[in-house]
């Protein structure tokens, strides 16, 4: 089966505009995000979906640069834009990550692979039940599963959130939910990039790990704030989309 990951990723988000060409050590978060996936080698190719908004031309050249491919779709139906970007490469089997997680562990998304291609989920997950840090959400499914849920909605909401109603109908779409180990298990906290304070955060723990450890995992990353609690002040004030 050809494995795709695609990244969702545009220019003009309402809480941090820009923020997949923000930097840290010298890289934007766009090349961060995929310079994990290609360490993932079940991943057989990486397409940023964007939108044909000519404010993301930036982010199609930076496609370019980073030598991944490219597909550029509806903005407000995520879905669709998904599943097109996903026949543009051939895929069978999509891993699907947004432009807000990146510091995401490799090893967790390679992890998902590997459960999903050895059972007969149909939708494998590590975020639907919350225990990993927000930030390290993965989540693998066929192609051909996200198609007939598209055919089975025209929900705004889900068009938006592109899995969303592969994950309210677990009786039509089977799911496995991936929880965290113990030394992982941490619900409340926020590494993923909504807000310019997730910025300040993100760019500090990527910068401690420098050149030599770029692709540090989720483990480092947590034995850091924990060893450096006040960083956790930083993004406390943040609200999570979906979170009360």
């Amino acid at each position: 089966m050809k494995i795709i990951s695609t990244i969702e990723a545009r220019m003009t988000s309402s809480r941090l505009p820009g923020k997949p060409l923000l930097k840290a050590n010298n890289k934007t978060m766009l090349e961060h995000i995929v310079d994990r996936l290609k360490s993932v080698d079940l991943i057989d190719e990486i397409v940023l979906a964007t939108t044909v908004n000519n404010q993301d031309d930036p982010l199609v050249e930076e496609a370019k640069r980073l030598d991944i491919s490219f597909y550029r779709g509806d903005e407000d139906n995520v879905m669709k834009r998904v599943i097109d970007a996903g026949d543009s490469a051939n895929a069978e089997v999509l891993v699907e990550i947004t432009g807000d997680c990146p510091i995401i562990d490799p090893s967790i998304i390679k992890q998902s692979i590997e459960i999903f291609i050895s059972n007969q989920y149909d939708y494998v997950s590590n975020g639907r039940i919350r225990s990993y840090p927000d930030g390290m959400d993965t989540q693998v499914f066929l192609l051909d599963s996200l198609k007939k849920s598209y055919s089975m909605t025209s929900s705004q909401l889900d068009y938006e959130h592109v899995s969303l109603h592969l994950r309210n109908n677990p009786d039509i779409f089977s799911h496995f939910d991936m929880q965290a180990p113990k030394n992982l298990y941490w619900p409340e906290l926020g590494l993923t990039l909504d807000e310019y304070k997730d910025y300040i955060l993100i760019k500090n723990i990527i910068e401690h790990f420098g050149n030599e450890n770029n692709i540090f995992s989720c483990s480092d990353a947590i034995e850091y704030l924990k060893a450096n609690p006040s960083l956790l002040e930083i993004n406390k004030s943040v609200n999570r989309k979906g979170n009360t």
